[in-house]
């Protein structure tokens, strides 16, 4: 703020009709310096604006039970202002534009009421035992700008008569899944059109994380009754029965649009994730299904992995089925033979506990594909039965689990071989959930084991869109990406996807064979035969004789005599 003299900052707070002695007390507990009195009224200045409203919060509700047996012609109430702001001092006094707009604000404030800048508000925000309610932008006499201002509602130590009715709920018990509630996006343009678009973009992220069965959502008539207000996230999550709430604003500069967002947990009041979207505001419902998209890919790893990393912390002799769920999906998203060997177990004991559980069954028979695929079958015809069985029992009880039916039809492919079934599988998951990462990547690769590379590139980069922070999991669909590539004949491209998973691991076998390939056919005849030369390190029983038992079904035998003729020129032995 403009200012001269002495220069610093400070917390400015002006109340009308009020001796100061009637508060000086409460002033003294909160660190605050009466300036001044003013008649009927005083100028206080704190050194914390938290302290600041922490103090006019006591100050009113402390009124307010003074008032309770008082009629309403005798009644002495007090309105109080505060902003954060510069301040010029000299002598013993305060003044600038810093206490000139404290003063403004606390002439629009409601009898018995608070009102605060909209600068003091994202100070305190979170951090006091108050409902602050949106009053949009304000025209202060005196004051050059509109300015947004917020009403403080008294928090808990209120008496009964001034309680808010989001205070009263009695805290709910959290639900073994994550749990979240999205909370209406403020509008910080201040026009209408924007406060739809506003409106409309969280009915869609709502919409889209409704569609993951794995997370437990709150409705939006519940989510909306916080419209216009900013109340504390650790009590929405209380009143709610939430551990994380999103929340987010809508901004408007000329043409563009600037939408914000971030994630907290409402038990810590701890940020999880913060991030903002750019756009033209002509392209509006395109910038609308793109926030969308974007904060569930980012929101639903997030909070899958957060209540993974819980359930790890539990003890080994208090797990549900969920947790055992939980600790399952640890051991399958780094996939690896011990891991299988202790994720299995965990899910059969997941099964056992609540044989309802479909995504257990989903992530069972994705453990199943897994074993096929490091070789662990030793009876191959006891395991197409056992997948078999696990199928039907999805198919029963998981027809509406977009994960389940997604992993499902990984197994149906890989295990059973059954392309055609498989396929229906995946693009029922899809239909569920079409924001699922994990269903993109299983469709990329049966359409590559189908015959169709360049359907597979495409649903792959949906993956990977879909679930840009998947750690390891990315592996998987960096190699699809590569053979996908090859079959395309762009080895120059494939072969990046390739080295990419190498770097993170020298000995991953499909890669090393890709790349191998890709390079014999672009001519790069001396790296392919030293990247040959490590597949053979890695797994000195190779033999081109062999190689169609690890790959996948496919159906096109010009695939396989395209890949064992690349390995061939890297000379891999017959």
């Amino acid at each position: 703020m403009p200012f001269n003299g002495d220069r610093r900052r400070r917390y400015a707070g002006a109340t009308e009709s009020s001796p100061a002695g009637a508060f000086d007390p409460k002033i003294a507990q909160y660190h605050g310096r009466i300036v001044k009195n003013t008649g009927d009224g005083a100028l206080v200045e704190f050194a914390s604006v938290v302290d600041a409203v922490r103090c006019a919060n006591e100050v009113q509700r402390g009124v307010a039970e003074q008032n309770a047996d008082v009629p309403q012609d005798k009644r002495i109430e007090f309105r109080i202002g505060i902003h954060l702001g510069d301040i010029v001092i000299e002598d013993d006094d305060i003044f600038g534009d810093g206490v000139n707009i404290a003063v403004r604000l606390e002439g629009i404030a409601e009898p018995g009421g608070i009102c605060i800048s909209d600068d003091a508000h994202r100070q305190v925000r979170g951090k006091v035992d108050s409902i602050l309610e949106d009053m949009g932008t304000q025209t202060l006499k005196n004051i050059a700008e509109p300015m947004r201002a917020w009403r403080v509602r008294i928090g808990h130590g209120s008496s009964p008569a001034t309680k808010t009715p989001a205070e009263t709920v009695q805290s709910l018990a959290l639900p073994d899944k994550p749990s979240i509630a999205v909370l209406p996006f403020q509008n910080i343009s201040g026009e209408s059109e924007q406060e739809y678009f506003a409106d409309g973009m969280v009915d869609d992220i709502i919409t889209a994380l409704s569609r993951f069965k794995s997370l437990f959502v709150i409705a939006r008539n519940s989510s909306f009754s916080y419209k216009r207000k900013s109340p504390d996230i650790r009590e929405v999550g209380r009143a709610l029965g939430v551990r994380y709430v999103l929340e987010g604003s809508v901004r408007k500069a000329g043409s563009r649009l600037r939408i914000t967002g971030q994630l907290i947990d409402a038990v810590t009041g701890a940020h999880v994730w913060a991030d903002r979207f750019d756009g033209a505001i002509e392209d509006v419902f395109e910038l609308q299904d793109q926030v969308t998209e974007r904060v569930v890919a980012a929101l639903a790893p997030r909070l899958e992995q957060s209540d993974i990393d819980r359930s790890r912390r539990k003890a080994a002799g208090n797990l549900g089925a969920y947790d055992c769920y939980l600790r399952s999906l640890a051991y399958l998203q780094h996939v690896s033979k011990q891991g299988l060997e202790e994720a299995m177990p965990l899910l059969r004991h997941a099964i056992e506990l609540d044989p309802g559980l479909a995504p257990a069954y989903g992530l069972l028979l994705q453990g199943h594909a897994q074993r096929k695929a490091f070789g662990l079958v030793l009876n191959p015809d006891e395991e197409n039965a056992e997948v078999a069985h696990l199928v039907n029992i999805v198919l029963r009880i998981g027809q509406d689990d977009a994960a389940a039916l997604s992993n499902t039809g990984w197994a149906v492919a890989h295990v059973l071989r059954d392309l055609t079934h498989a396929k229906s599988l995946v693009d029922w998951a899809l239909a569920l959930n079409p924001n699922l990462a994990q269903a993109w990547a299983n469709s990329g690769w049966i359409n590559l084991w189908s015959g169709n590379p360049a359907v597979a590139v495409e649903h792959l980069a949906r993956a990977m869109r879909h679930d840009p922070l998947q750690g390891d999991r990315l592996a998987t669909i960096r190699s699809a990406m590569a053979h996908a590539l090859f079959f395309l004949d762009k080895y120059d491209e494939a072969m990046p996807w390739a080295e990419r998973t190498l770097r993170e691991n020298p000995n991953a076998h499909p890669s090393l064979r890709i790349f191998a390939a890709s390079a014999a056919f672009a001519n790069m005849t001396d790296l392919a035969r030293k990247t040959g030369t490590r597949l053979l390190s890695a797994d000195p029983e190779f033999r081109l004789s062999r190689l169609a038992s690890y790959l996948g079904p496919y159906q096109k035998p010009e695939f396989i005599e395209k890949y064992t003729e690349g390995l061939r020129l890297a000379g891999l032995p017959e």
